[in-house]
């Protein structure tokens, strides 16, 4: 185990409602989810010290800071790579406290994606500018591969021809993400679960993709507040102990077209950070009593399972049949109902579902769970986080 390794804990939690139209600034939806989740953890605005958050965020620390009543802060960094920085947060957040850089770090994310600029959108419609990532593109674009659905949609169709899974296998994360949103009042998907059947009946979006293998566009916030695990003692809620928080950026990565690899259907980016959290934190896959994996696409759902060590190369879609992943399974999957079922918010909801399977407040709680891996987004650099108990 590392020194890292439950030296810290998330303490707070905070969220804005979900929903398509905020109707408010990506400013003031950080300030409600931030305000949120200092007051759950017990804490004043002026007791935070750092702040952590997306490259992509566009509010900035200070505007934050200002609005939320934080007064001084000593530490701030941003993790890059869209939804890949999600659980980078946290172990910024966690190294900093470790180092003693700040005492109460709160990482964060906001944006009006539904309203305001749609991720799913890609590239033809963005404005032309000379960045790397923009000319690596300029590769892909002239022959159809623009959105994040189309880039995707490569991968899958090479993992399906290696190892014979069908739609109706990345199908199967669909309907367990909505069977779950489908009993969480805060989901967009509440009351709305759906059947194979619907699932292989809705429209293409990028052969081999449905429109119900990707996830939402969303407007909200969310927040989560971390101090060391000795003043974590003194807090309210249930801590949620970092006990290993990892980055990881694989040979040849690329921006979601990693296409020049000897293979495609895999993501070794996620096989590198899980070997780390395994190593960190001296757990192993079958220690997890719950898995929050990132599902912006659900054949990337079937690939993190084997490249975190649950299943080998190619067998995924028979895990899945086996019932692992249902709430009375040996991994139960996305309690919340995940970014196809609750909401997209690059992955920060996820953690906070983790931090409430551990304080034992998840509405679809499968049993007492002490440790959760967590993972952010697939297809580009990424990172992991495992919570528990101690």
């Amino acid at each position: 185990m590392s020194g890292l390794s439950g030296a810290t804990a998330i303490v707070g939690i905070g969220a804005t409602e979900f929903s398509k139209e905020s109707g408010r600034s990506e400013l003031q939806l950080a300030c409600e989810a931030v305000t949120a989740a200092i007051a759950d953890a017990g804490l004043k605005p002026s007791d935070v010290d750092g702040l952590v958050t997306f490259t992509a965020e566009s509010s900035s620390e200070i505007h934050v800071a200002r609005n939320v009543g934080i007064g001084d802060f000593s530490f701030f960094s941003r993790v890059g790579y869209g939804g890949g920085a999600a659980c980078g947060t946290i172990a910024h957040a966690a190294a900093a406290i470790h180092a003693g850089l700040a005492d109460v770090v709160v990482c964060w994310r906001s944006f009006n994606e539904r309203s305001g600029e749609r991720y799913g959108l890609g590239q033809a419609s963005r404005p032309m500018d000379t960045n790397a990532d923009r000319a690596a593109y300029s590769w892909m674009t002239p022959y159809g591969l623009s959105t994040p659905a189309q880039w995707v949609g490569m991968f899958a169709q090479r993992y399906m021809h290696e190892y014979g899974a069908t739609s109706e296998d990345f199908g199967r994360i669909s309907v367990i993400d909505r069977a779950r949103a489908a009993t969480n009042p805060k989901a967009h998907f509440f009351g709305r679960p759906i059947t194979l059947e619907e699932h292989q009946a809705s429209r293409w979006i990028a052969e081999p993709l449905h429109l119900l293998d990707c996830c939402q566009e969303t407007d909200g916030g969310q927040a989560l507040v971390l101090v060391s695990a000795e003043r974590a003692k003194d807090l309210p809620n249930t801590p949620a102990y970092v006990l290993g928080a990892a980055q990881g950026a694989a040979d040849d990565q690329h921006m979601m077209t990693s296409y020049y690899r000897p293979s495609i259907s895999g993501i070794p980016e996620m096989g590198l950070v899980g070997d780390q959290l395994w190593r960190q934190s001296g757990l192993r896959p079958t220690d997890m009593g719950a898995a929050i994996l990132y599902d912006h696409f659900t054949p990337f759902v079937l690939t993190q399972l084997e490249e975190l060590g649950y299943c080998g190369r190619g067998e995924a879609a028979d895990y899945i049949l086996d019932g692992h992943l249902e709430l009375d399974g040996s991994l139960p999957l996305n309690t919340h109902g995940g970014q196809l079922g609750e909401a997209y918010l690059h992955g920060m909801n996820g953690i906070a579902e983790a931090v409430r399977l551990v304080r034992g407040t998840s509405v679809n709680q499968p049993r007492t769970v002490e440790n959760v891996v967590v993972t952010a987004g697939t297809g580009v650099p990424t990172s992991g986080v495992i919570v528990g108990v101690a």
